[in-house]
């Protein structure tokens, strides 16, 4: 059967839900790939090039998701792409009104900077929720190890960002100022004796401090993630806000599927929205109510709602 006689018998809506993506101005598709956390081995990558060299056309693109999209693919050879690609593991992505692959950066295997392990928390998610219809729009999760946030958390409708909290062991400190002078934050000031104390209204939470002092006297009390909600990108950006802080790793989950649950009872009725936008229709504090029934140890006591972002181009044009 050709390419066109296929597409006349199939919706394509449903193919772009499952990753097929119909190209503009042509009868071929873009396939775009599951690469939770941005993270692929060799022998993966190796098999997707021979993919795209026997199917696709002369590049393959990379996302700003940390994915690789084939393009240039012939409906025909779909069940093909998909055969090959999965014989090393390779699946292809999903799109449309469900949860979208996990974004990542290293973590802290590699990553100097790194607090938490963020690849381990983006697979877990991708095992069990990617994929998932949310029943009103796509549903974007990032994790960001440490506090440069480096996937942009808070432009996700849910965002984690690694943190530590930091103590000081007084009989272990010297006075040196190291640490002081590693605090890109101000965080850190001269108290008694010569030794420094946090100004908690300052710190970032990243960690430094404990990197660079050269006793071992700060040390890291709790880790966990700061957690962002509601933010999206696109023609009317939104920033996530701080709802949920030190959220342990295990709790990933748990919290995500109660957010979800939230977004779903809450969207009824609205069409196709984003968390953020619900939030705003709806309050914070009734998200923030909820969650603090089940994590009532990380949820904070209040928060701003989602920022909207004035891109100021249709009112500069008007001018």
């Amino acid at each position: 059967m050709s390419g066109n006689k296929a597409q006349n018998s199939v919706d394509l809506s449903k193919l772009k839900a499952g990753g097929f993506i119909k190209e503009r101005g042509s009868d071929l598709f873009t396939v775009r790939l599951r690469v939770p956390g941005g993270r692929l081995t060799v022998d993966r990558l190796k098999n997707i090039a021979r993919v795209a060299e026997r199917y696709g056309g002369d590049f393959v693109h990379l996302t700003v998701r940390q994915s690789l999209e084939l393009v240039g693919v012939d409906f025909a050879d779909f069940d093909a792409v998909v055969e090959e690609l999965g014989k090393a593991g390779q699946q292809v992505a999903s799109c449309g009104a469900r949860i979208r692959v996990p974004v990542a950066c290293g973590g802290c295997e590699y990553n100097p900077h790194g607090l938490m392990d963020t690849q381990r928390s983006a697979l877990e998610v991708d095992r069990h929720l990617t994929g998932s219809p949310t029943g009103h729009h796509k549903f974007k999760i990032g994790f960001s190890g440490c506090p440069h946030d480096c996937p942009k958390s808070a432009a996700n409708d849910l965002g984690f960002v690694g943190v530590v909290q930091p103590a000081l062991e007084h009989d272990d400190c010297i006075g040196c100022g190291v640490c002081s002078r590693a605090c890109r934050e101000g965080a850190l000031h001269e108290g008694e004796n010569g030794r420094p104390e946090l100004r908690r209204e300052c710190c970032s939470y990243c960690g430094d401090c404990i990197t660079a002092c050269p006793t071992g006297a700060w040390r890291p009390e709790r880790n966990g993630y700061a957690v962002y909600l509601g933010g999206k990108w696109g023609r009317q950006p939104l920033v996530g806000t701080l709802t949920a802080f030190l959220l342990p790793g295990d709790q990933v989950l748990p919290f995500i599927s109660e957010v979800l649950a939230w977004y779903g009872e809450h969207a009824e009725g609205m069409g196709r929205v984003r968390l953020g936008d619900v939030i705003l229709k709806k309050g914070i504090d009734a998200l923030l109510g909820r969650l603090r029934e089940k994590f009532p140890d990380c949820v904070v006591n209040d928060s701003l709602p989602p920022t909207r972002i004035d891109t100021r181009i249709r009112g500069r044009l008007a001018e």
